[in-house]
């Protein structure tokens, strides 16, 4: 099945879906059990399947098992040997592959089978929309989540915990007395807002009132919008102050109600062993629902009529037919223009981030104004605590939109704020989205992974295909209040 040395388990392995082992305690969410049924490994060709998908990146195998639940014929297919694509997850010594041309990783830093780094390392919103297709699909029988330590902004050459409550508005240093008072009126009037109560409004249409105008209402500081807008409602640039102001209080709602969730340092979560096993456990999903997978197909070329529609694909000589293609821009390079570009440094330590409260697995989200750029920084922490590395080490990221040729100059306020590092690795990678019209080739591609380190845009991804695709929207609606906390023994 995979490359990973550690070994893939089988579905029956995995136990429910849960938070286990943190310092907050373990947390339960919902799960049902299903029987267990293995991979398909044939592929008929006679057969006209209503959707192939290439390429077994993250986007593409979520959408592969909602379109199988949904009731479409699927055939996912993949070029390469293992599952992941670009959101693979490497061992040390494929890390070492990749990034120095040999496997000679030094032995001081631990069993090559121990690390599982991700790379394209994101967190999960606890009530977000990924955790929310993990419920709807329950996927959640196959996974094992941990909650993540902390969550952090950077102001003045400082790191600070992200205050999300009126609570924490009043003690946190990043204000003074003054503008604390008037934080923790905004987060009263947030987290009080219903869209349905027009009491909760204060007679706004949030609808038609811009993020500025709102914010304005309260009198708020530069610095004190510039955390709010980036590490709470996790914009990535000022856009949205000019955007109607209902998507940032929804945001904000948010990040407020995932913290709550279970009581921890930070709204987010992660998986055991890291986002390597989500690919895999969106497939079984979708061989439970009578998709096929073949992987290490080579070429995987999409075909197309004389009216420029896809009506299959060919591999080794034989070609699968289908009413439409799924893929990642790898897949259809003429169909994608490109629209950036991300920098990260992929960093091996001993130690945690220093001012992050002692946290294992911790986001420090640097704001762009903090740091004269166009666009915010990223810095990933996880470590052996999710069982992503040796026991005493530290993997973590530093992203970024690049906005030079220049990552290791570019990332440096990141890296710095990291302390001494064991390894470090730099890499560029372009980010694609499609130009083409779905309705005219059958084609729907998804887009590059941006430079976060959280879910929000992948999921948004996600979801806008699945309604190109199904003409239908996709729905959420879950119980989330079934998931508990409990607290340690």
């Amino acid at each position: 099945m995979g490359s990973r040395e550690r070994g893939r388990r089988k579905a029956s392995e995995f136990p429910p879906f849960s938070l286990v082992g943190s310092r907050y305690g373990p947390v339960q969410l919902p799960h049902h059990i299903a029987t267990e049924t293995e991979l398909s490994s044939g592929i008929t060709m006679d057969v006209e399947y209503d959707v192939i998908v290439l390429g077994t990146g993250l986007k593409e195998c979520i959408l592969s098992g909602l379109l199988s639940v949904n009731g479409l014929k699927v055939l996912h297919m993949d070029r390469n040997d293992y599952y992941g694509g670009e959101s693979s997850s490497l061992n040390l010594k494929q890390l070492w592959k990749r990034f120095r041309g040999n496997d000679e990783a030094p032995e001081s830093l631990g069993s090559s089978k121990e690390y599982n780094v991700d790379m394209i390392p994101k967190f999960m919103m606890a009530n977000g929309g990924l955790v929310r297709v993990l419920i709807h699909t329950d996927v959640t029988k196959y996974l094992n989540f941990k909650a993540v330590d902390g969550s952090f902004v950077y102001n003045k050459g400082k790191i600070y915990k992200v205050p999300a409550t009126d609570v924490e508005a009043l003690k946190s240093p990043l204000m003074g007395l003054f503008e604390k008072r008037r934080t923790r009126k905004f987060f009263i009037f947030v987290q009080d807002y219903e869209e349905n109560d027009p009491k909760s409004h204060e007679g706004m249409d949030l609808n038609k009132v811009t993020a500025r105008d709102l914010i304005s209402k309260y009198g708020l500081e530069d610095d004190t919008i510039d955390f709010i807008g980036h590490s709470l409602a996790l914009h990535s640039d000022d856009r949205y102050l000019d955007e109607p102001a209902i998507h940032f209080v929804k945001k904000m709602k948010l990040y407020a109600e995932s913290l709550a969730r279970f009581q921890g340092g930070s709204p987010y979560i992660y998986p055991m062993y890291g986002l390597g096993e989500l690919p895999q456990a969106f497939a079984r999903l979708s061989a439970v629902y009578g998709g096929t997978y073949m992987l290490n197909k080579p070429e995987c070329k999409v075909e197309f009529n004389e009216n420029g529609k896809a009506f299959g694909v060919t591999s080794e000589g034989e070609t699968a037919k289908c009413k439409k293609v799924v893929c990642d821009p790898s897949y259809l390079p003429d169909k994608v223009q490109k629209v950036g570009k991300v920098a990260r440094a992929i960093c091996i330590m001993s130690h945690l981030i220093p001012e992050t409260n002692d946290s294992h697995s911790v986001q420090v989200i640097l704001p762009q104004k903090q740091l004269g750029r166009k666009s915010d920084m990223y810095l990933f922490c996880c470590s052996y605590s999710h069982n992503v590395a040796p026991k005493g080490k530290y993997i973590a990221f530093v992203t970024t939109e690049a906005e030079t040729d220049q990552p290791e100059v570019e990332l440096k306020p990141g890296v710095d704020l990291l302390g001494p590092v064991d390894e470090i690795f730099y890499e560029t990678y372009d980010r694609f989205e499609p130009k083409n019209n779905h309705e005219d080739d059958n084609c729907f591609i998804s887009t590059s992974y941006d430079a976060t380190t959280h879910f929000e845009s992948t999921v948004d991804d996600v979801i806008s295909m699945y309604k190109k695709i199904t003409g239908k929207e996709l729905d959420l609606t879950v119980d989330l209040s079934a998931a508990s906390a409990a607290t340690e023994e």
